[in-house]
């Protein structure tokens, strides 16, 4: 079939069966990515994951990132990490990963399999976090602040750990292994400091009085505002692309360039034209693709044993709901505050899907395993939203529960 009429199925059975859930008070992602699941291989078998389908997909996910850092702080996402929010973000990542991994040594899996196993179950995918806060209009909330948080540092802490397995030498040594994590480590500090460096600059100039709303409003007078569009997405595409060259996810560097853009760069006025232009985009056309492309990417027909299936689902969702409701709690957070941290950590999407593709292209897992993930990653993403509407949002103060995703 065709791209174009691929792509065509795919966001007009998208957005329909999005707009059947959200007749029923569901967020609409989840039947965006059933559409992926009709269409793709495990029913219909009409459309199938290509490249092309793929880098329209990255694309939506590049798109969603912009959009959620430019609705929310820098310095609040940055103190959410720090402190108390350490706590969350730790546990969010060592409590998964334990599980995952005793699952794997418990179905007896190799090394490099039960490795893989933890990480992808350790996972909490920024993108879909941000999308499904950004459903129940909780982008500013208590919640946000640590989920987000939390999402990021999973996600290095991930990555880190699978630069350092991707860069082994075939003969492991102890020298091998420590020489891996110190290239891996030092070039996440050096993206750090960048992100940091530019974020005391943005202070600097400001403090001195220079107001940067004024200098963009003379950029659109000079260039026009779509051009101050364009150069806002090669900002943060140039702070994607160093994440990327430097061995971590595209997406990481993203997220932080669009959260160091903040929304006193522009006027009320020219905010919201940019709001809505990436709104226009990302909704009603990019974010459906996304979504169904996770649904896509399922084979259901290459899954052998449904106790293990089950085993990885249950620990997957318990361990992550888990560690979000103890964090929040130890921290001092309400209990509705901490159940929905452990909720929304749930979600784990494109960086879980990322991992398990890396690691069944270089052979470390097979189709059966990745599948398995896929799995995991598609019923985990769906069922979030549905949870946390059920036993979160009746529970959230009146003045943030009137969202309608």
């Amino acid at each position: 079939m065709p791209l174009l009429t691929s792509l065509l199925i795919l966001i007009v059975t998208a957005r329909l069966l999005g707009q059947v859930f959200s007749r029923f008070s569901q967020p609409a992602i989840i039947g965006e990515m059933l559409a992926g699941v009709l269409l793709g291989p495990s029913l219909l078998n009409l459309i199938t994951p290509s490249p092309a389908l793929s880098g329209i997909s990255e694309f939506a996910v590049f798109l969603i990132v912009l959009s959620a850092g430019l609705e929310m702080n820098f310095k609040e996402v940055i103190d959410s990490m720090r402190g108390k929010g350490a706590v969350i973000a730790l546990l969010g990542f060592l409590l998964p990963l334990t599980g995952g991994i005793l699952v794997g040594v418990g179905f007896g899996l190799d090394v490099s399999r039960t490795v893989f196993l933890g990480l992808c179950v350790s996972i909490t995918a920024l993108p879909v976090t941000v999308s499904i806060l950004q459903s129940f209009k909780l982008l500013d909330s208590t919640i946000a602040r640590y989920s987000v948080a939390t999402a990021i540092f999973n996600d290095i802490a991930a990555l880190l750990v699978l630069g350092v397995i991707l860069n082994l030498p075939e003969q492991k040594s102890y020298q091998a292994v420590a020489a891996a994590t110190f290239n891996a480590s030092w070039k996440l500090i050096l993206l750090m400091t960048l992100i940091v460096s530019i974020s005391v600059l943005i202070k600097q100039v400001i403090q001195r009085g220079i107001l940067i709303d004024q200098l963009s409003e003379k950029l659109v007078t000079i260039i026009g505002n779509e051009a101050l569009f364009g150069l806002l997405l090669l900002l943060v595409l140039v702070f994607g692309s160093v994440s990327a060259a430097l061995g971590f996810h595209f997406i990481i560097g993203a997220f932080f360039g669009a959260l160091l853009i903040d929304r006193t760069f522009f006027s009320p006025e020219r905010y919201k034209e940019l709001e809505l232009t990436l709104s226009s985009i990302t909704g009603g056309f990019l974010a459906p693709v996304f979504f169904a492309y996770l649904g896509l990417e399922f084979k259901i027909q290459v899954i052998d044993s449904v106790w293990f299936v089950a085993v990885v689902l249950v620990v997957s969702i318990v361990t992550k709901i888990l560690a979000g409701w103890l964090g929040g709690r130890l921290i001092g957070l309400s209990k509705s505050d901490a159940l929905g941290i452990g909720f929304i950590l749930n979600g784990r999407g494109v960086m879980e899907l990322v991992i398990a593709s890396i690691a069944y292209e270089r052979g470390f897992i097979g189709q059966d395993l990745f599948s398995v993930l896929v799995l995991m990653g598609v019923v985990t993403t769906m069922i979030t939203p549905l949870m946390f509407r059920k036993w979160v949002m009746p529970k959230l103060p009146k003045t943030t529960n009137t969202s309608n995703p």
